[in-house]
């Protein structure tokens, strides 16, 4: 969830999106359009990689906004929800760019990403034009979609997933406390998270609790025993394996690869 609008243009490979609960399937030349505090989760469906071109922006320019270093909703609270930013959230999510209008697509996506790297004068113009060019191709290519399907069991999915991000580095954390916040069996919920999100609740505090340990290790301020017990692990040991399986390579070595590109 994020506190501002998320533009995904799929390059490649195909993807399931579960948008406040609606499932979309989506695959090479769909657009994704997300309104602020919109939940999503990806899931991929393809065997080759799925390749997204991702930007961030406001409807309406706010300065306090502009100067935040995060995109993640997390930190806001339902009183943080700015009115005039929430205009498209009846429109329906998902367009497909006809191939004529991709090429254009992918250019106006590295000339936004050279704007906003160069930083040259009249870059906040010029990459303002660039995301209403990208807007329009969205809405032009809009016609023909359908609405997507409601997601069996979301509002319980949704809960489970909350609790776990805001429960993560609790050591406790396990398929039980989670189905009992939520409010359901154990059973049920495990049999939900498997059916819609094709992934175990077990896996799936596994994998933020990963995701946030490579934020910490980025960051370099704090050893990987004090990452691991940030992050719920109950010992380095678990830690060091559980990284090792899901990111290829140890914390140490994520750790040093981290240090050389800083260095470089």
């Amino acid at each position: 969830m994020d506190h501002d609008h998320v533009y995904t243009y799929i390059e490649q490979g195909e993807a399931e999106f579960f948008l406040s609960g609606v499932k979309y399937v989506v695959q090479e030349g769909d657009v994704l359009l997300m309104h602020p505090y919109m939940s999503h989760i990806i899931r991929s469906t393809s065997a080759i990689p799925l390749i997204q071109y991702i930007f961030h922006f406001d409807l309406n320019y706010d300065e306090k906004r502009s100067l935040l270093n995060f995109t993640t909703a997390a930190r806001f609270q339902n009183s943080d929800i700015v009115e005039r930013e929430m205009q498209l959230t009846s429109i329906i999510p998902i367009s497909h760019i006809q191939v004529a209008d991709r090429i254009e697509m992918k250019k106006k996506f590295l000339l936004l990403h050279k704007q906003f790297q160069e930083r040259r004068p009249g870059h906040l113009l010029i990459t303002k034009a660039i995301c209403l060019e990208l807007l329009y191709l969205f809405f032009k290519n809009q016609a023909d979609f359908n609405e997507g399907k409601m997601t069996k069991g979301w509002a319980f999915i949704e809960r489970a997933i909350q609790y776990i991000h805001d429960s993560y580095q609790d050591p406790l954390l396990n398929n039980v406390s989670i189905s009992k916040y939520v409010g359901v069996s154990t059973n049920h919920l495990s049999h939900l998270f498997k059916q819609q999100l094709g992934i175990s609740i077990h896996k799936y505090v596994t994998h933020i609790r990963i995701e946030q340990a490579k934020c910490w290790i980025m960051e370099g301020e704090h050893t990987l025993t004090e990452i691991s017990e940030k992050v719920g692990f109950s010992s380095i040991h678990l830690f060091s394996r559980s990284f090792k399986t899901a990111v290829g390579i140890t914390p140490s070595r994520f750790a040093g690869a981290q240090s050389r590109l800083v260095h470089l």
